[in-house]
């Protein structure tokens, strides 16, 4: 099996790139991101984003799974709830970045991600891929984009689903969890040893899509 690691900030395109990358070369593509904000969203619904030991006890009758259809598109299923498009939200982007300092909480996603990894190729995509969750995987990637590059993107993503927010907001937000995934005592968020830098700033997705694909390839 062949695993590609993919990390780097908020806003940085990962999960785009990287989805269109493993389309392109025929593996499964996991947002591991996805499951860190499904467990966010369930702790919002559960009162418990703020309350760590809330927060742990509520894991003993949370499931969280990824089921990929025949295209290898990814759907992120919570208790039985297909919640991939409530997931997406600002308040759970950042309460994402809030349960993911939790180790209960990485313990909990770290078995499923690396199962998945085990069984398939994949492009996975997140903070720690090639620094915890797959420290031997074949190629690893950090990949990243000035912050008001990422702003901006996210800001359009925002508009476009209808969201009423202002680029000054998203900005901060977007340094906000910069700096939250990279200050936490758990698995902070840091470009391996051996990791390819690869920024993304100003380039088109196509662009950096076939950035990716090159350094995959080892070309």
């Amino acid at each position: 099996m062949i695993n590609v690691a993919i990390d780097g900030p908020a806003g940085a395109g990962k999960s785009t790139i990287a989805r269109a990358a493993a389309g392109q070369l025929g593996f499964i593509y996991v947002d591991t991101g996805a499951l860190y904000r499904a467990v966010a969203l369930n702790a919002v619904r559960n009162n418990a984003l703020e309350d760590n030991e809330k927060l742990v006890s509520m894991l003993d009758d949370t499931t969280v799974k990824l089921q990929f259809d025949e295209s290898g598109n990814q759907c992120v299923i919570l208790n039985g709830e297909d919640v991939s498009s409530l997931i997406r939200t600002p308040e759970i982007s950042m309460g994402a970045s809030k349960v993911s300092g939790v180790p209960a909480v990485r313990a909990f996603l770290l078995d499923l991600q690396r199962e998945i990894a085990q069984n398939n190729n994949v492009i996975m995509d997140g903070r720690d891929i090639g620094t915890v969750v797959l420290p031997n995987a074949d190629v690893k990637i950090f990949l990243t984009a000035s912050p008001e590059c990422r702003a901006e993107r996210r800001f359009k993503e925002l508009v476009e689903k209808g969201e009423k927010v202002t680029f000054g907001e998203v900005l901060a937000d977007v340094n906000q969890r910069d700096y939250q995934d990279s200050h936490r005592e758990i698995a902070p968020m840091k470009p391996c040893e051996d990791s390819v830098m690869a920024d993304t700033t100003g380039n088109t997705l196509d662009e950096s899509v076939e950035m990716i694909i090159k350094i995959i390839k080892g070309e």
